[in-house]
């Protein structure tokens, strides 16, 4: 005989039963994803700047005489050291120039002496043997002067430094001023960079940081210049055009490879202290903004724009928009929506500090 008592027990048992399993399933159907909280950590950035390359000493050596050249006692590209002979210039006239002059010079002496014996028996007066005396000065300076020519036809090295090129020949006839060739001190290297106004007055902030004044020379090649530079002077005013300020870093360059004119990258060491790092795989752009999802304590998602100071391997330090243990997703971005309710599986400061790829201090 049919129950209807019984019956109606099942139905609701039924229902009950079915409505669990509906729970269960959209529980099981919400999506789940990875997320985790921003971390702090001192972190040095490297900041790279197109630079230029100059030897400490560049000059040009040019003749201080006119003349025909007699003799090149240097070749181009040549080590030279201090003092050693360079150019000369044919010396005939000048040498000529010296031995009229010292001829005046002894009759002067002679003339100077005869009066000076006359003065003192009361023969001439004092008047007569100063200017006797103004005559032998007069001579003797001219003595000097003619030596100063002579030698400046002998050409010789101002500083130890390499020699560029040869721009005369033996037998050319110099002009007074000529250039010959240039000298490069390159033992030591002032490189000049430009600085952005802002960078420049982090600079000025923090220049007690020894980290901040030492820098590293990428060459042109890619490869890093074996010595350290040390920055030591910026220039008095701001290139207005640019918003830039010059730099001047010097480097040791005992080995002689670098070379004046030549160009580079400035490799400056920037340091943050107490940086807030997010990995950049949760971060996404919009009309050229940076954002993440931050995860509510309720779960529900919300889209937050933040400020990013600095970027490194796989992560980006912020300044602005996500607070000390908020949650932030890291993957399934384009999968959700602002407002949506999502699961998470929070990685540790740990597990995300492990994989990271930076150089802390």
């Amino acid at each position: 005989m049919f129950n209807k008592k019984y019956f109606s027990v099942l139905v609701f048992m039924a229902q009950l039963f079915g409505c669990g399993q509906s729970e269960k399933e959209i529980q099981h159907e919400q999506p789940k994803y990875e997320a985790t909280t921003p971390f702090r950590d001192d972190v040095v950035i490297k900041k790279e700047y197109v630079c230029q390359i100059h030897g400490i000493r560049h000059i040009e050596v040019r003749a201080l005489e006119r003349g025909y050249l007699q003799g090149i006692f240097v070749d181009e590209g040549q080590m030279l050291h201090k003092g050693q002979p360079m150019f000369k210039i044919m010396p005939n006239v000048y040498q000529a120039e010296l031995l009229r002059t010292e001829a005046e010079a002894k009759q002067m002496d002679i003339e100077y002496r005869n009066t000076k014996g006359l003065a003192q028996d009361n023969i001439v007066s004092t008047n007569e043997l100063a200017l006797a005396k103004a005559r032998l000065d007069k001579a003797n300076a001219m003595v000097k002067l003619a030596q100063t020519h002579l030698n400046f036809t002998d050409i010789n090295a101002p500083f130890d430094g390499i020699m560029d090129h040869l721009l005369v020949r033996i037998g050319s006839l110099l002009e007074e001023g000529e250039l010959l060739t240039k000298l490069s001190d390159i033992s030591r290297l002032w490189v000049y960079f430009n600085v952005p106004e802002a960078e420049y007055l982090d600079y000025k902030l923090h220049k007690s940081d020894e980290i901040y004044k030492k820098v590293q020379l990428k060459m042109a090649n890619g490869g890093m210049f074996d010595q350290e530079g040390v920055i030591e002077t910026i220039e008095a005013e701001f290139d207005n055009t640019h918003g830039n300020i010059e730099f001047r870093a010097t480097f040791p360059n005992p080995k002689y490879i670098l070379r004046h004119g030549q160009t580079g990258l400035i490799v400056m060491n920037i340091p943050h202290r107490n940086a807030m790092v997010i990995p950049q795989k949760a971060t996404f752009e919009v009309l050229d903004k940076m954002y993440v999802y931050v995860v509510g304590n309720d779960n529900k998602l919300e889209q937050r724009l933040i400020k990013v100071d600095a970027e490194i391997p796989d992560y980006f330090l912020v300044s602005e928009g996500i607070e000390d243990g908020e949650k932030i997703l890291v993957e399934g971005l384009r999968k959700v929506q602002p407002g949506e309710h999502v699961g998470i599986n929070l990685l540790s400061k740990n597990e995300l500090r492990s994989s990271l790829r930076l150089r802390a201090e």
